[in-house]
């Protein structure tokens, strides 16, 4: 958790081993689509998604750019950075972390698309513009605490930005628009509310997360906690080879992502599970197969096995299944798992 500008240690979260995975994946390939993380409170889902901050990957960006703008990606550049492309101006190159960026469960539509100043745009005839949340989520992750309890309009804005990777804001007859390509992580209590369908589908992976069941589980998850507490500095430097351990793995695993392939068993047992489980759509063979080559590259292989497929389909199917009421997840599950047995020999 964050006290002043101490940061729990994602290293030192105790259990909780399938949601950590579901983060690092989406850290090794962006394009996953990100995860929402479901679960009653205290179970350590903002602890998890915060403590992302000493593990995150390293990029190029233009330096002092709102959007964070990939140098030598002209076509998804900001207007700022593409007029300096345009007009051969150099560009101040930094290499920075990504960051998380946290959308507050009570922000504006304003706060969160930017403003356009209609009246320098008539007295000027230029548009300026005042970025809001989804400029500083390009590039980056975009955290969303509650977010079964966001506005519907707000919520229909990050659909369309998080599928076109662009924000357009419009008023007046001026519109201006900037990327916003990130990678959406949510948490939210299934107690508090459900979320859209639209918004769950959005996600690439969905982890149902409960407390600690083992008594020495939750002996050890006071412990840390209470050591964090005493001497918070501390407690982080005792962390760091792990985190960093952590961050080095997910490097050598973007590495290798590239590398990864799978046979044709693969490719069509993922096709398979999806038509047999009436999934609708094939976003979720998509993110299926793109997660199963993560964990393969977070694994530091480069072929796709068949447990591969059977983990990455546990994230990803089981929130988009045709669930007959009163069906759990596990009943979800296990099916999945004999699909993927059936199929692959």
């Amino acid at each position: 958790m964050i006290m002043g500008k101490k940061i729990y240690p994602f290293a030192a979260i105790v259990g909780q081993e399938k949601m950590k995975l579901a983060l690092i994946l989406n850290l090794i390939n962006p394009s996953i689509g990100g995860v929402l993380i479901r679960g009653e409170k205290g179970t350590a889902k903002s602890t998890a998604v915060r403590s992302l901050v000493d593990i995150l990957p390293e990029r190029m960006q233009v330096k002092d750019c709102e959007c964070s703008c990939h140098p030598l990606d002209a076509e998804q550049a900001c207007c700022d950075c593409l007029q300096k492309i345009s007009n051969n101006e150099k560009l101040n190159v930094i290499k920075s972390k990504m960051r998380v960026i946290e959308l507050p469960v009570s922000a504006t539509e304003d706060r969160v698309v930017g403003t356009l100043d209609i009246e320098h745009a008539i007295k000027k005839g230029e548009k300026k513009f005042e970025s809001g949340i989804l400029a500083q989520a390009n590039r980056n992750i975009l955290y969303v605490d509650e977010v079964n309890l966001l506005d519907d309009h707000v919520v229909d804005i990050l659909l369309d930005s998080a599928a076109m990777g662009v924000n357009t804001i419009e008023r007046e007859g001026v519109s201006f628009s900037h990327p916003a390509k990130f990678t959406l992580i949510g948490t939210m209590n299934p107690e508090e509310g459900d979320l859209r369908p639209q918004l769950l589908d959005r996600f690439g992976l969905v982890i149902d997360v409960t407390g600690e069941s083992e008594t020495s589980q939750r002996v050890e998850v006071i412990k840390k906690r209470l050591e964090f507490e005493k001497d918070p500095k501390s407690f982080i430097k005792s962390y760091e080879y792990e985190q960093n351990e952590i961050a080095d793995r997910i490097e050598k695993a973007k590495e290798i992502l590239s590398n990864v392939v799978f046979d044709d068993s693969i490719l069509e047992t993922t096709a398979k599970i999806s038509t047999d489980l009436g999934v609708d759509g094939h976003r979720a063979d998509i993110v299926m197969l793109k997660t199963a080559m993560a964990i393969a590259a977070y694994n530091m292989r480069t072929e796709v096995l068949k447990e591969d497929l059977k983990e990455a389909a546990s994230y990803v199917l089981p929130h988009r299944m045709r669930r007959r009421p009163f069906e759990d997840s596990k009943i979800s599950i296990d099916m999945i798992v004999n699909k993927i047995e059936e199929n692959i020999k």
